[in-house]
């Protein structure tokens, strides 16, 4: 855990362009050793968040990016619940990301193939991996205390072999849906929770200073490997006892 950064902002306002240039730093930095930058999204309120502060970025260039994400529900592109549906809305289609560029499920597929579908995808850019290993992945975690498609006592959580894996019995809504595994998770370079808010606060303190019991599977997010940063706001860090760095919205990481 020597590698985790716990970073503290006032409130989302001042995370958000922290967060931007997090993302466009690590781009520079992949573009620059490997070719390319590999990016893993996930949903919820970090949509409009980062498709806010990178389409703030002037001379964006996403042209040799890679996306895929952490997790995606089992509906079609245009339903609400879409997570790609929704980055194509309010970012895709505003920056010059290549088509190429975007891995996205098989919606028309049942949630097993689905899962098969877009591990094939995944081994296709990154053969020569074991486990893919993206440049950045961006995550959130819920109020149970749950990542990706990854919730508490589920047996996905003890997943060894497989990269993507399917889900029916989500306890949150759509049922359906396919998530990558930990070991996909904590084989990246580094990894991101965005996590605010005040309803966040009692489960945070638990992921981040521990808890009887088994662990949260955001608590078991730790890159073998990787860079780790829980970025929060104040609200959601009401409760931590542990010391934090605290950085203003012009900082970078």
């Amino acid at each position: 855990m020597a590698g985790r950064r716990v970073v503290v902002f006032p409130s989302s306002a001042e995370l958000g362009p922290v967060l931007g240039h997090l993302v466009t730093s690590r781009a520079e930095k992949a573009i620059s050793s490997h070719g390319r930058f590999t990016l893993g999204l996930s949903g919820g309120s970090l949509v409009s968040m980062l498709s806010k502060e990178l389409l703030a970025m002037p001379e964006l260039d996403c042209s040799k990016w890679l996306v895929g994400f952490c997790d995606e529900r089992l509906v079609s592109f245009d339903d609400p619940e879409s997570t790609y549906g929704l980055y194509k809305r309010q970012l895709f289609s505003k920056v010059n990301i290549p088509d190429s560029g975007i891995l996205t499920i098989d919606s028309s597929l049942p949630v097993t193939e689905c899962a098969e579908d877009y591990t094939r995808k995944l081994k296709e850019v990154f053969p020569n991996d074991d486990f893919p290993v993206f440049d950045l992945l961006l995550l959130g975690m819920g109020p149970d205390g749950h990542t990706c498609s990854l919730f508490p006592d589920h047996p996905l959580l003890e997943e060894t072999k497989k990269i993507v894996a399917p889900i029916s019995d989500s306890p949150k809504p759509p049922p359906q849906r396919v998530t990558m595994t930990l070991p996909v998770v904590n084989s990246a370079r580094c990894v991101a929770f965005i996590s605010t808010g005040g309803s966040k606060a009692p489960v945070l303190k638990e992921v981040l200073e521990g808890r009887e019991g088994p662990a949260f599977p955001a608590a078991r997010v730790v890159p073998t490997n990787g860079e780790l940063f829980w970025l929060v706001d104040d609200p959601a860090a009401a409760s931590l006892t542990i010391q934090v760095e605290r950085l203003g919205s012009g900082a970078k990481l």
